[in-house]
């Protein structure tokens, strides 16, 4: 892990160097003016600065977010620059990386408060009539710890929430991003959450409390039972490896029939670096075979190593991804690190869909907008 890290370090200041001596020999210093040398290094000792705090966890939240924004918005436009101006002209090089630092600029300053509704379908065999059209409405990846500053967003995300009059919502994980007091101050906020079967909740990465300055077993410990108090506080059923089962009668011929659906909610399940504390199995318990089940899981790669062709769970709802909080047309970063990122997957009976979440550590967000997600059950006709 050590020397994977200080590969990507050297790589990094390799990509963030080079194209500053680059532009600078070529175009800013022969003849140049001496304020303009100095001041042409200022954003990169800036970036390399916020590298070494965010690494050292120095004022983590503004570090990081200062380090990913002049990244975003100084270092990529200069690497693209100094690799087309090699193909067209330096002016349209020139154009193109001003068009790349515009779109960044709008993530961080509007993109983040573009909340859009999607709307999907599962059909399956398994789901009981009494179920046909049950909606229910996904929210993920609220990193709510980002938005301390900006509290609007919580009472506006939550009102669109409430405008959907979903049967049940859930949130797959992510409510902080690194201490479980950042949720206290949007508590009452997000008590106004409702649905006609109630809120189910599961741990995310972030939910740990692994990533702050304090890295101790009885640290992280106690913010989880915190988080786990303040969710309950706010009308939130963690399920920690359980499960729930949500009935409804129906009438057949003047008898009354009862029928369910099982909701699963595992704890966190993904490859290194990432927390794996999820037990599959044990959330499972005795839940009958042909019954329809919902499956919460926070990382989707879950769905194709441990759900996919190894459980009859019909559908499975993860977010984790963010769809790298950029998205332009069909292509998002995520397609580099994971199969399935976003959106709605099936695969014979089983159907996964990935939410790219509501925020992030850093609050940025093009194409990728925040998304607050409704799927539609309906059964499937034989």
């Amino acid at each position: 892990m050590a020397k994977n890290m200080i590969f990507f370090t050297v790589i990094f200041v390799v990509l963030l160097l080079v194209p500053d001596i680059y532009i600078a020999a070529e175009y800013i210093y022969p003849p140049g003016i001496v304020w303009l040398k100095i001041a042409w290094w200022i954003p990169t000792v800036l970036t390399l600065a916020c590298f070494v705090l965010a690494n050292r966890e120095i004022w983590h939240n503004t570090s990081i977010r200062l380090f990913i924004g002049l990244v975003l918005c100084v270092a990529l436009p200069k690497l693209l620059f100094t690799l087309i101006q090699f193909i067209v002209s330096p002016w349209i090089a020139l154009a193109l990386s001003a068009a790349l630092v515009l779109v960044f600029v709008y993530g961080f300053f509007f993109g983040w408060r573009r909340i859009v509704v999607k709307n999907a379908i599962c059909t399956s065999k398994l789901l009981p009539k009494s179920f046909d059209g049950y909606r229910i409405l996904q929210l993920s990846d609220l990193h709510i710890g980002t938005f301390k500053a900006n509290p609007s967003f919580i009472k506006k995300l939550v009102k669109q929430v409430n405008e959907q009059n979903a049967d049940l919502i859930v949130f797959t994980g992510d409510l902080v991003n690194v201490r479980a007091d950042e949720a206290r101050p949007f508590m009452a906020d997000l008590s106004k959450m409702k649905s006609k079967d109630g809120i189910y909740s599961i741990m995310g990465n972030h939910d740990y409390c692994e990533y702050g300055q304090d890295h101790s077993e009885e640290y992280e410990k106690r913010n989880q039972n915190i988080l786990h108090y303040l969710e309950a506080k706010m009308g939130w059923q963690m399920l920690d490896n359980a499960h729930v089962t949500i009935g409804r009668l129906r009438q057949d011929g003047g008898q009354n029939i009862s029928e369910s659906i099982a909701i699963i909610g595992v704890e966190n399940i993904s490859k290194p670096p990432f927390p794996d504390y999820g037990n599959l199995k044990e959330a499972i318990g005795d839940l009958p075979d042909g019954m329809f089940k919902i499956l919460l899981s926070h990382d989707p790669s879950h769905w194709r190593r441990g759900v996919l062709n190894k459980t009859d769970i019909a559908l499975t709802l993860s977010g984790h991804t963010h769809a790298g909080q950029l998205k332009i047309g069909k292509f998002s970063p995520s397609k580099w690190a994971y199969n399935e990122w976003g959106g709605k997957y099936t695969e014979g009976d089983s159907m996964l869909y990935v939410s790219t979440g509501i925020g992030g550590t850093v609050p940025f967000r093009f194409g990728a907008w925040p998304e607050i997600n409704v799927i539609t059950l309906r059964c499937k006709k034989s």
